[in-house]
């Protein structure tokens, strides 16, 4: 087997030597016959199988990400749908509808759309994978209801392969066409980013993939367990809660009886002013800001580890800022750029790091407390501190103020990346000359997207020639979402109508006029040398490589392809001595020179291949037991809801937007049907209580109306109306469950910019008039 050099170097280093003053596009396809070789599935050498268990590693790695994904979302949304099954009565239309997420997908349940359509899939999945812009366009057209369905597909399904350049650059652009309207729309600095919108849901949803997984592992694991060993650890800082602690070890400790003078209740500012609770507190901070710098040193000692996408993200809030935004300080926009590393990648691993496979299990009682005071740490030392809600929290401030210039020169580092652009390019390229590619899809997935790009044809495809708008209207409506069962995965391969692929390089760059058959003829020579190097054993043990002797035994070999390599390989350097480009008198020193450096380039990749596929070994182990995890979790559910269906089964009764119970056999889950939308006048809402307090002006209130839509079980759309107009002046997603979570927290009102509705009083509307119409 071929062995490969151990030195440094770099082919196109070499090739830019030799092109000195010559066209740029030469330097571009010199680059591009690189990458070709490094890429190449022919050969079996060892790098090439190295390779290709790190493509198929990457491939699993994918595909788990994705079912993780999935299966996150469901574990969530059972966890708080069957807590409210507890505390609240649900419609038989939700109680199905947690049923079927629980149901597992029979491959022979289904079918496929016929041969037309799959090939119009596979053209609108290229279209749209090729051309991020579509997608960006349509996460600012659709609801936050709507955004998650879609963020799976798009970063798990349409840019899955997290460890593959071309997908993830072109992600990235996505990222930067809807980061720049944010930016471009946006009037106040303070807000950009903060506000949970479809843009703040996709970035941290991006955190999610696996290098950033790979990256928290890596810098957090290790300093979170160590904290969580000691379960008994308290480092409560709260005043009341340190004071209301005080009192019950007290009374634990005298049967209940309090010292002469101690009361049981005290107001958050007597808490503040007692002296015992200042002793125990005292300690604690300090203990706190040394946890905290060993957090923060870590982190920032991290920086060169950061995943290149999170650190492109942060330059691109950066830069957006400087432009949309002249006079915002270099501290304003270092607060920005924290907002999403700290608030929507790190912190969330910090508070809950179960839930990103850095523990075992969930940290007791006080590490947990811990951790959410480090993490509220490290946010204000990231953003500006606002101690309003939480005043005790000022006594942590030393670590802010000691820390500011070392957290801002990190934010700044981040931003310091280089951009994609040529390479994506390159990418493109190289992309329209392969033949495999293709996306492993669901069809609820697919026709998901169908409908939502559908839903938005208008604003997203104006002219009747855009390519989107022709492969919509030959696909036709989009079908309704099949059942879990029946949702099959298949593999879609892509490919565009309009876009020739490349069946051969030489050909194409030799089309393209930009570059002369000389060069083209020297990169191919020089490309079958490399690839003769790596295919015949010890054929790179002498140096400098004999380029005749290596051609001539290729030539007369018994492997019928290396034949053909060799007798084409000898005519092409005849050619190019006789175009003076190489000189046999110095056995082709020029063409010796560059074959070395790229074989130097193919050995170090190879170490760099097998880095990473150690790297990424652990990843797929951590990944796939946190699958196992939410696995059992689903199994415990369908043992619950087992348990439920057999406690109620002769209720028979139905009782508002709360539980009705079923019996006997079940019936295949009927298709949602939209109820309403209802009408309420402002006086009517009013009157009945609902409206706690409006805006709008006494004199236009009668010519305002709410309209109440269900369009699904538990899923409800307050759109605000005024006369004589079609358009709604605003509408409000809600979910039944957000409602009841609002009611459980003493959370009574709910916002809807013009006027302000008492949630209890709309949690009953919405059962009374929902139950009603169903009856």
């Amino acid at each position: 087997m071929a062995a490969y050099s151990n030195g440094v170097g770099s082919p196109v280093g070499t090739m830019s030597r030799r092109m000195t003053g010559k066209n740029a596009n030469r330097y571009s396809v010199s680059a591009m016959y690189s990458m070709a070789a490094e890429q190449d599935t022919e050969l079996e050498d060892d790098l090439a199988r190295a390779q290709k268990r790190l493509r198929e590693l990457k491939s699993r790695i994918s595909a788990v990400s994705k079912k993780n994904f999935v299966l996150e979302r469901d574990v969530r949304y059972l966890d708080q749908r069957i807590s409210l099954l507890i505390q609240n009565k649900m419609a038989l239309e939700e109680r199905r509808d947690i049923e079927g997420r629980l149901d597992d997908v029979e491959e022979e349940d289904g079918h496929y759309p016929d041969e037309r359509k799959l090939a119009l899939y596979s053209n609108l999945f290229f279209l749209l994978q090729h051309e991020p812009r579509h997608i960006a366009l349509l996460c600012r057209l659709i609801s936050l209801s709507q955004v998650d369905a879609l963020l799976q597909t798009v970063m798990f399904t349409l840019y899955g392969n997290q460890y593959e350049s071309r997908e993830e650059h072109l992600l990235l652009t996505m990222f930067q066409v809807v980061l720049s309207h944010q930016f471009d729309t946006s009037t106040d600095f303070g807000n950009l980013l903060r506000a949970n919108t479809p843009v703040s849901r996709m970035m941290t949803t991006y955190t999610r993939r696996g290098p950033g997984q790979s990256y928290l592992k890596s810098v957090l694991a290790e300093r979170i367990n160590s904290l969580i060993e000691h379960r008994d650890l308290n480092l409560e800082i709260n005043p009341v809660k340190v004071y209301e602690q005080m009192v019950s070890q007290f009374e634990e400790e005298n049967n209940g009886d309090l010292p002469e003078g101690m009361a049981k209740v005290v107001t958050p500012e007597e808490a503040a002013e007692n002296a015992d609770v200042q002793a125990i507190i005292a300690p604690r901070l300090t203990m706190l800001m040394e946890i905290a710098n060993s957090f923060l040193h870590t982190i920032i000692d991290s920086l060169e580890t950061v995943p290149y996408g999170i650190r492109w993200i942060c330059k691109q809030i950066k830069s957006l800022s400087k432009r949309r935004f002249p006079d915002a300080s270099d501290t304003a926009i270092c607060s920005l750029i924290g907002g999403f590393f700290f608030l929507r990648f790190i912190n969330p691993a910090i508070v809950t790091p179960q839930s990103y496979m850095l523990v075992d299990a969930t940290p007791a009682k006080h590490p947990r407390r811990t951790l959410t005071l480090i993490a509220k740490m490290l946010q204000n030392l990231a953003n500006k501190p606002s101690y309003a809600k939480e005043q005790y929290m000022i006594t942590l401030n030393p670590f802010v103020e000691n820390n500011k210039t070392r957290i801002n020169q990190f934010l700044n580092n981040l931003c310091e990346v280089s951009d994609f652009y040529d390479t994506l390019e390159m990418d493109q390229y190289m992309a329209l000359s392969k033949k495999d590619l293709r996306i492993n899809i669901t069809m609820n997935e697919m026709y998901n997207t169908h409908a939502l790009l559908g839903q938005h044809l208008d604003q997203m495809a104006p002219s009747e020639k855009a390519h989107l708008r022709i492969l919509l209207e030959d696909l036709g409506a989009a079908p309704e979402q099949v059942s879990r069962k029946e949702n099959r995965t298949m593999e879609l391969p892509l490919f565009s109508r309009w876009e020739v692929p490349i069946q051969d390089l030489t050909t194409a760059f030799a089309g393209e006029g930009n570059v002369t058959h000389s060069d083209i003829l020297y990169m191919e020579a020089k490309s079958i040398f490399v690839n003769l190097i790596r295919s015949i054993p010890g054929a790179n043990d002498k140096l400098p490589i004999d380029l005749e002797g290596l051609a001539e035994r290729a030539a007369t070999t018994k492997d019928a392809a290396l034949v053909r390599k060799g007798i084409k390989v000898k005519e092409m350097l005849r050619e190019l001595v006789e175009a003076h480009i190489l000189d046999p008198s110095d056995g082709y020193h020029l063409m010796q020179e560059e074959v070395a450096a790229e074989l130097v380039h193919l050995g170090n990749l190879r170490d760099k291949v097998l880095l990473e596929t150690r790297s990424l070994d652990a990843v797929y182990r951590n990944i796939s037991d946190h699958n196992d995890y939410l696995k059992s979790q689903l199994e415990q559910y369908k043992a619950y809801l087992q348990n439920v269906r057999k406690s109620s089964g002769n209720d028979k009764s139905s009782t508002g937007v709360g539980v009705i119970t079923v019996g006997g056999k079940e019936k295949k889950p009927a298709k949602a049907i939209v109820q309403g939308p209802y009408r309420f006048t402002h006086a009517q809402l009013e009157k009945e209580g609902i409206i706690v307090e409006s805006n709008v002006p006494e004199a236009r209130r009668p010519n305002i109306y709410f309209n109440i839509t269900s369009p699904s079980p538990g899923a409800f759309i307050i759109a605000l109306h005024y006369k004589g107009r079609e358009k709604a002046i605003l509408e409000m997603d809600l979910k039944i469950d957000d409602l009841l979570e609002k009611h459980k927290d003493n959370k009574h009102l709910l916002d809807l910019e013009y006027v302000q509705l008492n949630v209890p009083k709309v949690l009953a509307l919405l059962n009374k008039v929902f139950t009603r119409r169903k009856n």
